[in-house]
């Protein structure tokens, strides 16, 4: 900006001086607002109505729509999930997140997949889509304040002499809070349920809100902690926000401030299986292995069966967690469709699952038990299905009568039983020993902690020769390998002996000595293996615990009877 000469030095030393505090002053704001908030950008990015999520270069970027995108009828795909070919604009409008104003909001990116749902939503029609390389989920984001100090004052007449610089005024930039890693002891994916409906009344419905987000704080929400994510219930449900989406508990604070009271009835059956079917999948950030729970907020009773999605998580391994607030008045039990709708839909009627509050005006006191409960993975027993929940332990004759080429045929039944298993390091664990006349650890149970390292290993184990002590193996893998055994006793810990020949030494001992340490033993015998040792080593029923081929050929046959074998006894367990 130019100045007109005024002709008065001094004068024009001072203006001069006020400009460039000025300047620095906006500079320092501008520095401020690009830094506070460290690589993600507190500013949004203006986009157009016509953006795409392809458009969009970072896995998680804050965005802002302008005002009246209705008007150019921006194409979508899919519900909740959209595929990226999507205009971001139209879905966060079908999504909710923004109204005809526009405004700002985050974006997630995802990966490809099938099935995007149709559905019409705030004026908007998405359209279905059988399958697309890429996807992304909108979320409502609010900017945090800035914390800015600076003075204001009337400048008083300038006199003669020197003029003093005047420093630009002070920016105090917010300090960066640490990233909470979260809880490490509570690896828990969890959906909520709200309890969206006309019956909680706007009022409540915040109270509620109020006591999820102390939960999310109690719980220490973070990367590598419990992961939340809400789901409304109300006549049709809602997602409002999924597991990865906020992994900060200030974040999940933030959202849940965000969430707007639907009304309508309160369908916690028609939710429960909306969160089944569409919020625990690995693409929206569902981590392989770890518990999976739906905790459920009704206000009163639920206004629809809650049968069938009762079965439904119950059959997909998810540990249903029902929060109850208010008991239907005497007067009011006339019209309640089932009395025991708490019992018919958890796992267990055992009280764990269960949790009765009198009123949303007395919930602090119950912030702390509903959050033990969450983080005992131990008594999650709904999610413990056998494929997620066993130490199988592979104990594999290497001797000579075998072969190279055989016992490549007994590693690869070995990859396919331990295949059909989920192996993670919270998960299915596998261990494995070869024997001769000695034993060697090919690796134990935290070795390989993933289903594709396990898999490997066992298909490299190399081959040994030698002759055969099957009883001495039991005990050294008894020894070495079970050493620490999750609790649990018989229906957790296996053994699957994987045998050719006759032992050279006693078997039914050291069997016995498994058994009683809990461990179920399973035998696998091909070829010349004698049925009496066979039997002696299987724990009881024999019958049931017996696998016997002529060929080596022959045991791809017992990998699936064997799969169910394991988990019937996981089953009769528990």
């Amino acid at each position: 900006m130019c100045m007109p000469m005024s002709g008065n030095p001094i004068r024009e030393f001072t203006l001069n001086m006020l400009q460039g505090s000025l300047v620095l002053h906006l500079l320092g704001l501008l520095s401020l607002i690009g830094n506070a908030y460290g690589s993600e950008s507190a500013v949004p990015m203006p986009i157009t109505c016509t953006t795409r999520g392809a458009d969009l270069t970072e896995t998680r970027q804050i965005v802002l729509c302008p005002s009246d995108c209705a008007q150019y009828r921006a194409t979508v795909f899919g519900t909740g999930v959209y595929a990226s070919v999507s205009s971001v604009c139209g879905a966060a409008t079908h999504r909710g997140v923004i109204g005809t104003s526009g405004g700002s909001l985050m974006v997630h990116k995802l990966q490809g997949r099938a099935n995007y749902l149709s559905s019409y939503s705030h004026g908007v029609h998405s359209q279905p889509l059988s399958r697309w390389t890429a996807s992304f989920t909108v979320t409502k984001w609010v900017s945090p304040p800035l914390e800015v100090s600076s003075q204001t004052s009337t400048a008083a007449p300038v006199p003669p002499g020197p003029v003093p610089v005047k420093k630009a005024a002070v920016v105090k930039k917010l300090p960066k809070k640490p990233i909470s890693a979260g809880n490490r002891d509570c690896q828990v994916d969890i959906a909520v349920l709200l309890d969206g409906s006309s019956n909680i009344g706007r009022r409540r419905f915040i109270l509620q809100k109020s006591f999820i987000s102390k939960l999310a704080m109690l719980l220490r929400v973070g990367e590598n902690g419990p992961h939340l994510g809400v789901v409304q219930a109300s006549d049709m449900p809602r997602t409002e926000f999924y597991l990865t989406n906020y992994t900060q508990p200030k974040d999940v604070l933030f959202a849940m401030k965000e969430i707007a009271f639907m009304g309508g009835n309160t369908n916690t059956g028609k939710a429960i299986i909306h969160t089944v079917e569409t919020f625990f999948s690995s693409d929206l950030g569902v981590r392989r292995g770890h518990p999976r729970v739906i905790v459920a907020l009704v206000d009163g009773w639920p206004s629809d069966s809650l049968a069938e999605a009762a079965v439904l998580a119950r059959d997909s391994g998810i540990n249903l967690f029902m929060v109850t607030v208010a008991k239907p008045s005497p007067e009011e039990v006339s019209r309640v469709s089932d009395l025991d709708f708490v019992k018919m839909s958890v796992c267990r009627d055992n009280g764990f699952f269960t949790l009765s509050m009198p009123s949303w005006f007395s919930t602090t006191k119950f912030i702390k038990p509903l959050g033990q409960k969450l983080c005992s993975i131990d008594q999650m027993m709904c999610s413990r299905t056998c494929y997620n929940s066993v130490n199988l332990a592979f104990l594999i004759d290497g001797s000579s009568s075998v072969g190279e080429g055989n016992f490549r045929l007994m590693l690869e039944f070995i990859a396919s039983v331990a295949g059909s298993f989920e192996v993670s390091d919270v998960g299915t664990r596998v261990g494995a020993v070869q024997f001769t006349y000695d034993q060697r650890l090919e690796f134990g149970f935290t070795q390989h902690p993933t289903k594709e390292e396990n898999l490997r290993a066992i298909r490299g184990i190399p081959y040994m020769s030698g002759g055969t002590a099957t009883g001495d193996a039991i005990t050294y893998t008894v020894r070495n390998l079970f050493t620490n055994k999750r609790p649990g006793g018989r229906g957790r810990n296996f053994l699957i002996v994987v045998t050719d020949g006759q032992s050279y030494d006693d078997v039914r001992g050291p069997a016995k000595a498994a058994q009683k340490e809990g461990i179920t033993v399973f035998s696998v015998g091909i070829a010349w293996a004698p049925m009496d040792d066979l039997r002696a080593m299987a724990t009881e029923p024999k019958e049931a615990h017996t696998f016997f081929t002529r060929e080596f050929s022959g045991l791809e046959q017992f990998q699936q009877p064997l799969v169910k074998a394991i988990c019937r006894d996981f089953t009769e367990a528990i």
